[in-house]
């Protein structure tokens, strides 16, 4: 079986969406350093490959593909035999909702404190966008919270693509310097994310 090739650092929350998905599916991989320190981005070459510049990129045996919630709905469709990515339509239209979700609010609202703390200088941090930043994810960690009162994870019983997403922010929320509320259920949820093994190889790693 061709190994399916993936293109960039292994510390990008995009990146580590497509390596634990990998992981949770038993799907071999090559994994190609690529982005922040390590440059590349704008090589002729990768942008053949993906003219956004941006990662990751995988090649699967010859479909090239971008766009980290893409790729993880494509591998878990062809590789996951209903694993990650339900069959049913409803159930795979709230796993989906929920990985949009996670484009559309959830990465406005939090990446500005990931990039404040970890991004830049403490005293070139702007603090008022960062506490303002902090309120906006709060809330939304709420409606996560309330999600999760009905069942263990975001679609139900099982580990879904659902989970992928919000889990790969939710490491960085609980380990970034900040006050957090209690929510139960998040921190339920997320210490059940803690105990399973691609997570802890692919996404509890030092952040930069």
């Amino acid at each position: 079986m061709a190994t399916l090739k993936i293109w960039g650092r292994k510390s990008s929350s995009n990146v580590q969406k497509v390596l634990w998905c990998c992981d949770e599916l038993g799907i071999p991989f090559e994994r190609i350093d690529l982005g922040g320190r390590f440059g590349g981005n704008d090589d002729p070459q990768y942008r053949a490959r993906n003219p956004n510049g941006l990662v990751p990129t995988i090649d699967d045996n010859g479909l090239v593909l971008w766009e980290s919630n893409s790729i993880i709905r494509y591998l878990a469709r062809k590789y996951g035999r209903g694993e990650l990515y339900p069959q049913e339509p409803a159930a795979a239209a709230t796993a989906e909702r929920w990985m949009d979700w996670q484009l559309a609010h959830l990465n406005p609202a939090i990446v500005p404190i990931f990039f404040g703390y970890v991004r830049t200088a403490p005293e070139k941090r702007d603090m008022a966008a960062i506490e303002a930043a902090r309120q906006r994810t709060i809330a939304l960690w709420r409606m996560v919270d309330a999600q999760l009162a009905a069942a263990p994870y975001l679609n139900g019983k099982a580990l879904s693509l659902a989970d992928i997403p919000l889990g790969i922010w939710a490491y960085r929320w609980y380990v970034m310097p900040i006050e957090r509320p209690a929510l139960a259920n998040l921190a339920a949820w997320y210490q059940r994310l803690c105990e399973r093994k691609p997570f802890k190889s692919h996404v509890m790693i030092p952040l930069e």
